[in-house]
């Protein structure tokens, strides 16, 4: 770990890319510069990618208000406790945030179909129990976007794409409902939004939780790490397209026939560059600002 990361503080939770500290009456979310694929955490690190991941979920926290109420206080390093302010580290990659109870489910939104919604599709033209219509080619736009959730493996730690039923299962019918209709809204608002600057967003990842009985959006939003990001330009269908975020990282890693059992590699120099350089792209196109 890089030793920046040593923060004196009771750490909740340490996932791939976040690390969760307690505040006592709230959480401290960190945004390292560490980067994942396949559920595996890669043994090297994107210099500043937490700090692209922070900034551009600040700027969606602020875009989507009025759809549904987020778990953040401040992101902002100067209005922080006296306490984090020893740790400089936590500048423009740290907020603070309530303490939602999350919800174990992913709720993912796909406008597009690729990844492993194009694999089953090959096979049963269906996705997550979901028909689809015939003669999709791979990348090709959804007539609209559909909801497709997910939940984690307890013994493996992936990703389970389930349906829609078993989601009902595992949360109730009226929160299903109620995460499919606020997932699939948040979707359309920053897609519309994103094709003005020329970019697609393909798909998305989006978790909730409850906070004082409140639903409420957590974690990061609509970042190089939770979607997949084209290029207007160049897209076509038919094909796989020229990305704007992590998947750069996992076609490195498929190119190399690396076989996701066996360690993790390291990224050569030239990934790490232009994995950097097109997390940064989208932050300034989207956001409009200099990183």
């Amino acid at each position: 770990m890089n030793n920046q990361e040593e923060i004196n503080l009771t750490l909740v939770r340490k996932g791939k890319v976040r690390n969760v500290y307690d505040l006592g009456q709230n959480y401290l979310i960190v945004a390292s510069d560490r980067i994942s694929a396949f559920d595996n955490i890669i043994p090297t690190i994107i210099p500043n990618k937490g700090k692209i991941l922070h900034k551009l979920s600040m700027f969606w926290f602020d875009f989507i208000q009025g759809i549904i109420p987020n778990h953040l206080i401040t992101g902002d390093f100067n209005t922080f406790p006296v306490k984090l302010k020893q740790y400089d580290y936590l500048r423009d990659r740290a907020m603070i945030v309530k303490k939602a109870n999350k919800i174990n489910i992913e709720c993912i939104v796909r406008g597009y179909i690729t990844g492993s919604a194009w694999r089953e599709y090959q096979k049963s033209e269906t996705f997550c129990g979901i028909n689809l219509p015939p003669g999709l080619k791979e990348s090709s736009r959804l007539p609209n976007p559909i909801f497709t959730p997910s939940t984690k493996n307890e013994n493996s730690g992936h990703d389970v794409n389930i349906s829609f039923a078993d989601m009902v299962k595992e949360v109730g019918e009226e929160i299903a409902y109620k995460l499919q209709e606020i997932s699939i809204r948040l979707y359309k608002k920053v897609n519309e939004y994103s094709l003005l600057k020329g970019i697609i967003v393909a798909d998305t990842k989006l978790e909730f939780g409850f906070y004082d009985d409140q639903l409420m959006l957590i974690d990061e939003l609509f970042t190089p790490d939770s979607s997949r990001f084209w290029e207007i330009c160049e897209y076509k269908d038919g094909r796989s397209q020229n990305s704007l975020d992590k998947q750069y990282v996992r076609d490195y890693l498929e190119f190399i026939k690396w076989d996701k059992v066996s360690p993790i590699p390291v990224l050569p120099k030239i990934i790490i560059k232009k994995t950097l350089e097109k997390y940064i792209s989208v932050y300034e196109r989207l956001t409009g600002k200099k990183f």
